[in-house]
């Protein structure tokens, strides 16, 4: 008779990453669930209710995951849960029944109360601790996307509420482990196995917690500014020419101090700070440049 198929068990690093980031977060909390709609909406739901603990929520599963100006974003991170029950600062889920899919994805979110002097850039700064804490190839596409070789791996959706007195920040993250099928995707996908071919969802989980977390803190004391020069080593967009929703076109120049992105135009540098305002590469070359 023959053996069945084992599939591989997710051993996400909860207890680790409670234990290096809590004394910098008192309360903080790791949650790992099998199966939720979105990590991002069920942190803004807790919040609205008036819960505004530091914790790090990820789902095996999301089913119904919102990226930005409104997209979907569904992913499974390709292993059954272990259900090895409940430890400090973990809140284990039962184990699903179904085996992995192909097109393995990490999906989480980190919730804080955070009150910054400037919001602006936020993005930013997250999107540069997950592309630092994982490869020097991964590149940032402003405002909130990870890029491999002109191929999106991942993105980023910044969501706040107050709670009380004071602003509670969800953070969520997805990104591709394995390559999803690019059927219906209107950005060709990277994955993370690319440049990582061992790494599984939980691996990927240990090597980004702690240093989102530090960034996040550093960014909330000190800003965008100082990591300036850091962005612009990994700006996809620079040099590049570029047209926005609004129709604005020019090329890309960086990005200033706040995080906003400036763009030389035939009128001169204009400066988009709007999170609203996609921007996309544009095939004409601007005449001067």
């Amino acid at each position: 008779m023959p053996h069945a198929t084992s599939v591989p068990v997710l051993r996400w690093p909860a207890e680790a990453l409670w234990h290096a980031a809590e004394p910098l977060l008192p309360g903080f909390s790791v949650e790992i669930l099998p199966e939720l709609g979105s990590t991002n909406t069920e942190l803004m739901r807790r919040a609205r209710l008036g819960r505004a603990d530091p914790v790090l929520l990820v789902a095996e599963r999301q089913t119904a995951g919102r990226g930005r100006l409104g997209r979907s974003w569904s992913s499974h991170g390709g292993a059954l849960h272990d259900g090895a029950g409940t430890q400090a600062g973990l809140e284990a889920g039962p184990a699903p029944a179904a085996a992995a899919q192909t097109g393995a994805s990490l999906t989480f979110s980190l919730g804080l109360a955070l009150s910054p002097a400037d919001w602006s850039g936020l993005s930013l700064a997250v999107g540069l601790a997950v592309a630092h804490s994982l490869h020097t190839g991964i590149q940032l596409k402003w405002p909130n996307d990870l890029w491999l070789e002109g191929r999106k791996l991942g993105g980023i959706l910044i969501e706040t509420v107050a709670v009380g007195e004071v602003r509670y920040a969800v953070i969520g993250i997805g990104i591709n482990i394995e390559r999803p099928v690019a059927q219906e995707l209107r950005t060709p996908p990277a994955a993370l196995r690319e440049l990582l071919p061992e790494v599984d969802a939980a691996q990927a989980l240990g090597l980004i917690g702690l240093p989102l977390v530090q960034a996040v803190l550093r960014f909330a004391a000190e800003g965008f500014g100082p990591l300036r020069s850091a962005y612009h080593a990994r700006d996809l967009l620079y040099g590049q020419a570029l047209v926005c929703t609004d129709g604005t076109v020019g090329q890309g120049r960086g990005v200033d101090a706040s995080g906003a992105l400036l763009l030389q135009t035939a009128t001169g540098l204009q400066k988009i700070s709007s999170a609203e305002v996609s921007v996309r590469p544009h095939s004409p070359v601007l005449a001067g440049h």
